[in-house]
């Protein structure tokens, strides 16, 4: 005997609260014959058809309408032409209580012919909590196949119903197993042990073309996830080469319209935000077993430009990148520049991406030092005859207009490099040593050798110390900061002066300042002291009427009589002018409100900082500069934001007190300038000058007054110096990588940065336009080619965008994704158009539907513009 279960009694309840008042129950094996007459459902009839006359049934129902009837016959469902209570079984509903019904009942099936396959799914179905799941996602339309899908979703656990949802967690899941491809990931043992992998590698099948391939006549390679993967991966590896190489043709997938699919699923999953890291992981491991990185070695640089798929690509075209930049001598560079803003939108490169891990992030600083590399060479070919200066003023302004970009790229090449070093790779250390030698060996011996011939002499700057044009340090608050005042000037002023902090990275961090909406940074250049150090160049940079040395051998300085050499003795000075001193992170560290009041009572702000001179004049850290300068010009930036937003501050005056020379390799004794022996009235002694009193000419030395080169009072007031030539220095105590005291470029053209703020509609930045070139609208291959042009150069107010191109119905995609960074500064059209090909995802498209060309940003996710277009896929086959 059979017992009515909670589960029986539930669904013939629910099928009648939901409105159905004549209810069929063909029970054709008889089994719940016994339970019918004692069932107990409120306001139900239950009338037995195998004991009433059909003609009375149908009398008793047209009689009462709006009863609650059921209908219960231990038949089959007889033929419509049998059928006496046809008419009413069209206005009823079925019921059936054997479990697969009722589950076909319960998830809102329409077709009955699904029960078969429900109770082949019995294991699945067994668990309340996976119904419910599944229940979300079930259509009433679903076929046995959607039913599968929808089943395999639920194990894996994926956030969409859709095969690639399944596939992403699968492989997350293997990739966080170690990535060992021969393992039974968590998602994939659950449906194995839910006797669902054969809907698993249907699956497969259907979406990427993934047959397994016959091992001998009569038997097949069995399914697996590392054979997928193999496909998945090497057919992507081919589609971007448009040639399979030998060793790879057994595992590239034949159909050609699935294989497309295969390149959409893998640029989704490297660019899918939460599932890129399990990409990397198996991408490497299948590159690992397929020997991927002997079969590039016969491609160049050009035939792997789109190929994203394997990590081992991104070394190979940087390895042809360094052999073109060497082999070039400055040739051309715009091939290679154009390579790179490639590889950089790609995946393994990606800036977006450089803080994922050690490998991106090293893998991104390679372009940054290559295209460094590049710039370098190019501005030496430009000027492979060295330099010629017919007087010093020309020399001071080509250094300040062009030639600082040498001691620039220098620094970001290294800077670059040092961020690949330690992954132990010898990838650029050959460029390295060919970057270091065209600094150091020949930029600055051939700039030395220009500069020393407008220096010295009765006519040369050492003479007189003045540029026509050109500030001179000592004049430095008279010039900028006093004429700020009254007429409607700013109520505060404010001066930060950052150590050593040289016209190279001051131009970089202008760059930086002017994209920014509330500012707007005009870079300048002073004369600085000579010689070039902190103590003289800071005294100059206060407001004064004398600066002196006292007559004493500490040489302490002076300005009106008071001591300059502590933060508090400045303070003290600029008292007298209304003004205050104070340290940069202590100024920031008090906050919007006490900041504020801090400032408030004063009419100048003297803010110091220093972070390169701290770090570059010690002999532990001394080959940390360009690190220390990186990390000053975010600091420096960070300061004026903080100004400008916090403290209200409208003008700001940002200089040093001299800049310095800085070279990564090794000096030699050679470098050094030995002091003659005996040498009379010495009184301090550095590695780049030497101060005194009485002392001898010497060779390879420049030599002069205090008063001359840096204003000071005459006399008992001033010292004679001795500085070396070029970039010599008198001893390497306390290191001889960094310095700074004499005359060369880097150490005396001083930048002052003049900071206002502004929001006027002309100085706000904004990023370029992005226009698509081409009136066709309509796509017709799976893989198409699109050209957009970026309507204006970009410049300090105009800022390069990366957008990421897609083609999509409504929002889904239904193309893979593909990056372009706008960043040209040409003001030639040609020369900024960019294209990419997208590769129409397998699937059935309506060729008079509406579908998207649609761009977004790739910072922000927004969309920032899209074109209609129709998929009309006739010619689908010629991929």
């Amino acid at each position: 005997m059979t017992t009515t279960s909670p589960a029986f009694l539930s669904a013939l309840a629910r099928l009648f609260s939901e409105g159905n008042n004549l209810v069929f129950w063909n029970d054709a094996d008889g089994e719940f014959t016994q339970d019918v007459d004692s069932l107990a459902l409120d306001n139900v009839t239950v009338l037995r058809l195998d004991e009433i006359p059909l003609l009375k049934v149908k009398r008793e129902l047209e009689a009462a309408p709006a009863a609650n009837w059921l209908l219960y016959s231990p038949a089959p469902v007889p033929e419509p032409m049998a059928d006496w209570l046809l008419d009413a079984r069209l206005r009823g509903k079925a019921f059936s209580a054997d479990t697969a019904s009722m589950q076909l009942d319960e998830l809102g099936l329409a077709s009955h012919a699904l029960r078969t396959h429900l109770k082949e799914r019995a294991k699945f179905m067994r668990a309340k909590d996976r119904v419910e799941r599944l229940k979300r996602w079930v259509d009433p339309q679903d076929t046995a196949a959607d039913l599968d899908r929808k089943m395999l979703a639920v194990l894996a656990r994926a956030d969409t119903p859709d095969a690639a949802g399944i596939f992403l967690k699968v492989f997350a899941a293997l990739a966080a197993d170690g990535a060992d491809l021969n393992a039974a990931p968590k998602p994939l043992a659950e449906i194995v042990s839910n006797e669902l992998e054969p809907a698993f590698w249907a699956l497969a099948e259907q979406e990427f073309g993934y047959a397994t391939a016959p091992i001998t006549a009569t038997a097949a390679e069995p399914p697996s996830l590392r054979g997928l993967l193999y496909r998945l991966l090497v057919t992507d590896f081919v589609n971007a080469l448009g040639a399979a190489p030998a060793a790879l043709k057994l595992f590239v997938i034949a159909d050609r319209t699935r294989a497309a699919h295969a390149s959409v699923f893998a640029s989704r999953w490297r660019s899918d935000m939460a599932n890129y890291a399990s990409y990397d992981k198996l991408a490497s491991a299948v590159a690992e077993e397929l020997h991927i990185t002997p079969l590039l070695g016969s491609l160049h640089a050009d035939q792997l430009a789109d190929a994203m798929t394997f990590e081992a690509v991104e070394k190979r075209i940087i390895a042809d990148l360094k052999g073109r930049i060497m082999a070039g001598q400055g040739a051309n560079m715009d091939a290679a520049r154009g390579l790179i803003a490639r590889r950089r939108d790609g995946h393994w490169a990606n800036p977006l991406l450089a803080g994922a891990n050690d490998n991106t992030k090293a893998l991104s600083a390679s372009y940054d030092a290559l295209e460094a590399a590049a710039g370098f060479f190019e501005l030496q070919a430009a000027h492979s005859q060295g330099f010629s200066f017919a007087s010093a003023d020309v020399a001071f302004e080509r250094y300040r207009s062009e030639l600082f970009r040498f001691d620039q790229l220098y620094r970001a090449f290294m800077v670059a490099t040092e961020a690949v070093e330690p992954m132990g790779w010898s990838l650029l250390h050959e460029l390295r040593e060919r970057m270091e030698d065209a600094y150091s060996g020949w930029f600055i011996g051939h700039l030395a050798s220009a500069w020393d011939a407008v220096v010295q002499g009765e006519g040369g700057l050492l003479h007189k110390w003045q540029l026509a044009d050109v500030p001179r340090q000592a004049a430095f608050y008279d010039h900028y900061v006093a004429p700020s005042f009254g007429g409607g000037g700013p109520k505060r002023v404010y001066v930060v002066i950052s150590d050593a902090f040289r016209f190279e990275a001051a131009e970089e961090l202008a760059r930086e300042l002017n994209s920014r909406n509330r500012v707007k940074a005009r870079l300048e250049a002073m004369l600085g002291v000579l010689p070039s150090y902190t103590a003289l160049g800071m005294a100059s940079l206060l407001p004064h009427q004398k600066v002196a040395y006292k007559s004493k051998a500490t040489l302490d300085i002076t300005v009106d009589g008071m001591p300059t050499a502590t933060l508090e003795q400045r303070s003290a000075i600029l008292a007298k002018h209304g003004g205050v001193a104070i340290g940069r992170d202590d100024l920031m560290e008090k906050g919007k409100e006490k900041g504020r009041e801090f400032v408030k009572p004063y009419q100048v702000v003297y803010v110091y900082h220093d972070r390169i001179d701290a770090i570059g004049d010690k002999r532990s850290t001394e080959t940390k500069t360009f690190e220390a300068t990186a990390q000053a010009i975010k600091e420096l930036s960070d300061l004026v934001g903080f100004i400008v937003n916090n403290l209200n501050g409208s003008t700001i005056y940002l200089t040093a007190d001299h800049g310095f020379l800085y070279q990564e390799s090794a000096l030699e004794e050679a470098d050094r300038t030995m002091v003659q022996e005996g040498m009379p009235g010495v009184l301090k002694s550095k590695k780049r000058y030497i101060l005194g009193r009485g002392l001898w000419p010497m060779a390879g030395a420049w030599g002069g007054n205090t008063a001359n080169t840096a204003g000071t009072e005459p006399g008992d007031g001033s010292v004679d110096f001795l500085v070396p030539k070029g970039a010599g220095r008198f001893h390497f105590v306390g290191g001889a990588r960094f310095v700074h005291g004499s005359a060369m470029p880097q150490e005396i053209v001083v930048p002052v940065l003049v900071i206002k703020e502004s929001d006027t509609s002309q100085t706000r930045s904004r990023t370029v336009e992005v226009s698509q070139l081409g009136s066709s609208h309509r796509v017709v291959t799976n893989k198409q080619r699109f050209e957009f042009i970026q309507n204006d150069a970009v410049s300090d107010r105009v800022l390069p965008v990366t957008l990421v191109f897609s083609i999509r119905d409504g929002d889904a995609p239904v193309s893979d994704e593909q990056s372009i960074t706008f960043d040209s500064t040409s003001s030639m059209l040609d020369e900024r158009k960019r294209s990419i090909f997208l590769t129409i995802q397998a699937g059935t498209y309506d060729r008079n539907k509406d579908y998207a060309l649609v761009a977004r940003d790739a910072k922000t996710k927004a969309e920032a513009w899209r074109t209609p277009l129709r998929i009309d896929l006739a010619f689908s086959n010629d991929f």
